[in-house]
């Protein structure tokens, strides 16, 4: 997703769950334990996209910091654009929920457009 924002000229954010062990961002930016990280490359230095981890460099109220994310704590990714992107679920250790949004009627899930 976040190359082909980058591709299509729209600029990547990711909701991220702030409380999830290993997620190293700067204090005071988290709001209701989620916090927004505009990842494109003109925002960030460095930037390693991985399969466990997502590391870059921003800069907050002008100081450069070392982010580092893992990939569960990704809640979503969309475009700031257009608001549109995805969202993910939560572990696998959580049974589904039949009446999620996020679930069809197998209990196997969907993707969703975020506006």
């Amino acid at each position: 997703m976040h190359e082909w924002m980058v591709d299509n000229g729209l600029t990547p954010h990711i909701v991220v769950d702030a409380t999830r062990p290993g997620v190293t961002i700067p204090e005071g930016r988290v709001s209701d334990g989620k916090i927004v990280l505009n990842v494109s490359h003109s925002a960030t230095r460095e930037l390693a996209l991985g399969n466990e981890t997502i590391r870059f460099q921003a800069r907050f109220g002008g100081v450069p910091r070392l982010l580092t994310i893992p990939v569960a704590a990704v809640l979503g990714i969309y475009a700031r654009e257009t608001g549109q992107g995805m969202i993910f679920g939560d572990d696998e250790d959580t049974p589904p929920d039949p009446n999620s949004s996020v679930t069809d009627n197998a209990g196997r899930p969907k993707l969703k457009i975020v506006k």
